[in-house]
């Protein structure tokens, strides 16, 4: 008997080492929610939105069984995983799509740590309900200490219109869903801040773009939801006072960005769509469509706190609440003010820019030059609209911009909704290190959207980004591709390079390449684009520790850029996550390959 113990115990340590498997059965299926003040239908994992947290142990393998109960395809995609392409779960790019009645199974071995999330890739699926958050722990101690966490899925929900009849009203009027349009009452209060003439201008100027200044969201109207509950429903994390509680933001939303405060208490953001920064201490941060933050806070006090997620166009908020008890609530403040585009986020002056570019009203001067499109140069002048137009990367043509009213001095400015003042603007300060109260340097100078913290306090910028250990060792880039982001709202066709995803080719990579994508935003919309099985380095001015994300969001009219370790063979998707921009083709496949030769050998 001895024997045979000491042979069972010797076969249990010769085994050899396999990974543990972490397990889950995903169904999909429909459910009737109610956030909205009515019952209405949603796509849920497992009965609810969001669908469970998934928890994982760095270095297992993941297995996750995933049935399809709908009557059409599906999919589940895992957003910021490193994995083989084939379980990326793409339709039509890294496998077929789950069929109705088909169960399928994911397997790979969790090669990173951090907070991410999931959500279907079929259809717009993702914007009635399936996504959920995947938390996976590290096999190391982590570099910061918390007592108790909880993670937050920040998402929309609109209470009339399915997604298909979001697109189609979009497609018959890009400001179908733009309740903030100006009206004559409007005019007359401008003309009053403004003078008579500088209100005429402006609405000339913005109508020659057929523009609005407040085209910030393409949807407007959405419930906005913490972790599926609506601001009354209250979802409502507890702490003991004192503790550090870390909590996982994630912006699970269609079309939603939102700047996250919790009035009261100051936020440590710890860690970056996944990958662990230097703390920065902050009172609010902008979390893009499909980022991740997560952040640790120290409440003291035997009080609830109000988290508050408010929309990027001040359309509303999601409320959750951190308490020491259920059934309490944090105090709501009043909205803040309407924000608005300006001239700067028309992208006015990409000085450093092609395309749209080349209006750069620093130099409006007599001789000054606008660089075309096509690499001509226009001269400057006066542009009264006599018939001059700006090609735009679709072959379009957009008016010259009516300068009449302005006058344009060596420092030229725009005059504002609000009636103040702009600077001209120069988008060459991209990359360069936050500080201090100083404007954002990933904005353009004058922006509408620069962000401000709403107590007066600091704002989280991606210059603060430090990464605190690197993925990869810092080297140079072996080529750079440029990718423009374009679009056409007239005709809501939204594309990279002037072309939509069903009329491109695939970007190419050298398997074992280093590539710099230089993001320009030729738009007026911010983008958050996301690149999957592989990290985007973004280029904050921090050298060795840029900070790695997988997705990265480019404000209008400025030009970011970021390095890319071709380190994953297959094929990968690159899309805006925006749900009507990744729709309508601003969306690209992206082919990793070995040298032909190497490919043989």
């Amino acid at each position: 008997m001895r024997r045979l113990m000491l042979a069972a115990l010797a076969a249990i340590l010769l085994a050899p080492a396999t990974a543990r498997a972490g397990t889950y059965d995903l169904t999909i299926g429909t459910a009737a929610i109610n956030v909205a003040g009515k019952d209405q239908t949603a796509m849920t994992i497992n009965g609810s939105i969001p669908g469970p947290v998934l928890r994982f142990k760095e270095g297992e393998d993941l297995v996750i069984n995933v049935t399809n109960t709908l009557a059409e395809d599906t999919s589940i995609h895992w957003h910021g995983l490193i994995l083989p392409y084939q379980q990326d779960g793409v339709p039509g790019i890294s496998f077929p799509g789950i069929k109705p009645g088909e169960t399928f199974t994911y397997r790979f071995p969790a090669q990173q740590a951090g907070t991410y999330w999931y959500h279907s890739h079929s259809g717009m699926q993702e914007a009635v309900g399936m996504y959920g958050a995947l938390v996976i722990e590290p096999k190391a101690r982590e570099p910061f200490r918390y007592d108790r966490e909880h993670v937050i899925v920040l998402s929309d929900w609109h209470p009339d219109d399915s997604p298909h009849k979001i697109l189609s009203n979009l497609k018959m009027s890009a400001d179908y869903y733009n309740y903030q349009k100006r009206t004559l009452s409007t005019f007359v209060d401008d003309a009053g801040k403004m003078g008579l003439g500088a209100a005429l201008a402006d609405r000339m100027d913005w109508g020659d773009m057929r523009m609005l200044p407040s085209d910030i969201a393409d949807v407007s109207g959405y419930v906005f939801l913490a972790n599926g509950r609506n601001t009354e429903q209250n979802w409502t994390g507890l702490f003991k006072p004192g503790e550090r509680v870390r909590l996982r933001f994630i912006n699970a939303a269609a079309m939603t960005f939102f700047d996250v405060r919790i009035p009261g208490l100051k936020m440590t953001v710890v860690q970056a769509d996944g990958n662990n920064v230097r703390p920065v201490p902050v009172d609010e941060f902008r979390i893009a469509v499909a980022e991740t933050y997560d952040v640790i806070v120290r409440p003291t006090e035997d009080k609830a706190y109000a988290v508050l997620a408010e929309s990027m166009a001040r359309t509303g908020f999601a409320r959750a609440t951190l308490a020491p008890r259920m059934g309490m609530a944090g105090d709501i403040p009043a909205n803040r003010p309407k924000q608005y585009l300006t001239m700067a986020d028309m992208g006015m002056a990409h000085g450093d820019m092609a395309g749209m570019a080349g209006m750069d009203h620093g130099t409006m001067g007599q001789g000054a030059t606008h660089t075309m499109p096509d690499g001509s140069t226009m001269a400057g002048t006066r542009h009264e609209g006599q018939g001059m137009t700006h090609a735009m990367p679709d072959g379009t043509t957009m008016k010259g911009e009516s300068h009449a009213g302005h006058s344009m001095p060596a420092q030229p400015t725009h005059t504002m909704p609000d009636g103040a003042t702009m600077a001209g603007m120069d988008h060459s300060a991209h990359g360069a290190p936050a500080s201090g109260d100083k404007a954002d340097p990933f904005y353009a100078p004058g922006s509408g959207l620069m962000p401000k913290a709403a107590e007066g306090g600091k704002f989280l910028s991606y210059a603060d980004l430090k990464a605190i250990k690197p993925l990869y060792p810092d080297r140079p880039a072996a080529r750079e591709i440029e990718v423009r982001l374009t679009g056409n709202m007239e005709r809501y066709v939204w594309s990279i390079n002037g072309v939509k995803y069903s009329d491109a080719e695939p970007i190419r990579l050298k398997f074992g390449e280093r590539v710099r994508f230089k993001f320009v935003n030729e738009t007026m919309m911010t983008h958050p684009m996301h690149l999957h099985g592989m990290w985007q380095i973004l280029d904050n001015g921090s050298g060795k520790y840029n900070p790695a994300k997988h997705t990265i969001s480019i404000a209008p009219g400025k030009t970011v850029e970021a390095d890319i370790e071709a380190d994953a063979e297959g094929e990968w998707a690159f899309h805006c996550h925006l749900m009507y921009h990744m729709a309508t083709g601003m969306f690209r496949k992206v082919v990793v390959e070995r040298e032909t030769a190497e490919a043989v050998r």
